[in-house]
């Protein structure tokens, strides 16, 4: 990811990623970690550098605290979606992950893979300080709470990270308008020597087009960012409901590719990569890659999320080219007084396994990391080795072990530190995004449609998205083409059948909250 991505690292449906993509373990070589006393969790992305030194502290304090051993699992990004998936089904032993809306949550939810965590929290005193009424309220599902939210402010918006350097030096020192974004693009593409003006990746294609309140090359959606595009499970096929749903009660959702500012980005993003403006491997590259790449300077602006974390590419960013700064770009017309719709429910969620796990031990683990001292040392890394504190509430990366996915299993925004790097401009967009005054809340905020009356159609479906939707979201077609095969296909897969039950169901939540 913001995650979305972010953490908010979205996956997208294609890339070519079979289900027997190989794991990246961590943990192994400990014998506590086969025992019943441990606690297991996936984690996404690769294993930090300097995880096992830390393991090593965390399990001696855990063990010193709770009696529990912990050991984590680590799989790729590209792979995590499919991956973890497979794991639920299969009955694996292990007790918590990562997971998500823009994942798997909803389907593994309503075929009884969660553990329901409701009368849960309030038996961890630690954990219930750390999360806020409204977070609890915005992320149960009629009334029942189905994994814990790992969140460090109110609102996840995603917008752009741009190289302030480069745009300082071309001319466009402010940046707060979509034109003036896309004329940067071709500057540094027409005099940046070789810098790529967008790095694009495999996890996020969709949210370039599609209302996530706005798609970051959805110019439309910059005006009027107060729609939130809505599919029946992760990122497959989106519907877009109507603007007046909650005046009329009627929520008359249309496919996707029938929201013209939609195919305005698709013919954008096909200009782009035809323009060299976005890296033409966006398709398959993963989110890890381009964050090095990032990093290493390579190009001009990337995807981040209002979480804080961008400025921690600081470090490494400067080493590679002395004297960049980055700084935000949010999607909107209006800047951060647009007031961007928002559901409020958390990006990221630690779920219980109700198969193969053990609540009581992913409970115990959620309010062990709700202590600020432990917080800390599984989050950030050893004091002294792997970063030091800086005030009270920043702190200072020494090692990569700051790559750690604490949004996957240790966010606490009362907890959270913030870099001591952080940048002025990621530090005001943070400040923004920690007050819910600043957002609309979105008339479907706590919709969640139930797949079972149409799962044969969005199994169907995802076929279907994988194989022509997600081209168009990073250009590598014709869009007019595309969209007409697109489209053909959406129909033999049974498009219709699921707009139908969408409305069905989504104006039955709008008839009951009234």
């Amino acid at each position: 990811m913001s995650h979305v991505l972010s953490r908010r690292g979205f996956l997208g449906l294609g890339g070519g990623v079979g289900i027997a993509a190989l794991l990246t373990m961590a943990g192994c070589g400990d014998e506590s970690a086969t025992g019943s006393d441990t606690v297991r969790i996936l984690l996404p992305g690769t294993v930090p550098p300097g995880w096992e030194a830390v393991r090593q502290k965390v399990n001696a304090k855990l063990t010193a605290d709770t009696g529990l051993t912990l050991d984590a699992q680590f799989i790729n990004w590209q792979n995590y979606q499919q991956q973890a998936l497979l794991k639920f089904t299969s009955g694996e032993a292990f007790d918590n992950a990562l997971q998500a809306l823009w994942l798997n949550m909803a389907q593994l939810q309503q075929d009884g893979a969660l553990a329901d965590l409701t009368a849960e929290v309030d038996k961890h005193p630690k954990l219930r300080a750390t999360l806020d009424d409204r977070l609890i309220k915005a992320n149960q599902w009629d009334g029942k709470l189905w994994g814990i939210p790992q969140v460090n402010s109110a609102g996840r918006c995603q917008h752009f990270a741009v190289r302030q350097d480069l745009a300082d030096r071309y001319g466009f020192s402010e940046i707060t308008d979509y034109d003036t974004l896309e004329r940067f693009f071709y500057t540094v593409k027409q005099r940046g020597g070789g810098t790529i003006p967008y790095g694009h990746n495999s996890a996020f294609g969709y949210l370039g087009v599609v209302p996530y309140p706005a798609g970051m090359f959805n110019a439309q959606s910059w005006s009027d960012p107060h729609t939130i595009a809505r599919a029946f499970t992760g990122r497959g096929m989106f519907f877009i409901f109507a603007k007046d749903a909650a005046q009329t009660r009627s929520s008359r959702p249309v496919p996707f590719w029938d929201d013209a500012g939609v195919v305005d980005a698709m013919r954008r993003i096909r200009r782009y990569y035809l323009d060299g403006i976005i890296n033409k491997d966006a398709a398959n590259a993963d989110t890890d890659t381009i964050k090095s790449q990032w990093a290493a300077g390579k190009y001009a602006a990337t995807w981040a999320m209002t979480d804080g974390t961008t400025s921690n590419v600081m470090p490494t960013l400067t080493k590679a080219v002395p004297g960049a700064m980055v700084s935000a770009v949010v999607p909107y017309a209006q800047g951060l007084a647009a007031k961007p719709n928002q559901t409020f429910q958390a990006d990221n969620l630690v779920v219980v396994n109700a198969n193969g796990g053990n609540v009581d031990r992913a409970m115990k683990l959620q309010d062990w990391v709700s202590v600020k001292e432990n917080h800390d040392l599984l989050e950030y890394g050893i004091e002294g080795t792997d970063w030091k504190p800086v005030g009270d509430d920043r702190f200072e990366a020494l090692t990569q072990y700051s790559t750690f996915p604490g949004y996957g299993v240790s966010w606490r925004a009362s907890l959270e530190r913030k870099a001591s790097y952080m940048t002025e401009s990621e530090e005001k967009v943070f400040a923004w995004a920690q007050d819910y005054d600043n957002f609309t809340v979105d008339p479907f905020a706590s919709f969640i449609p139930d797949n079972k009356p149409v799962e044969q159609q969005i199994a169907a479906m995802t076929t279907v998205i994988t194989q022509y939707a997600n081209p168009l979201y990073y250009g590598v077609v014709d869009v007019d083409a595309q969209l007409d095969k697109l489209k053909k296909a959406a129909e033999a897969a049974g498009v219709d059948k699921l707009q139908a039950e969408m409305e069905k169901q989504a104006d039955a939540y709008l008839a009951k909250n009234r």
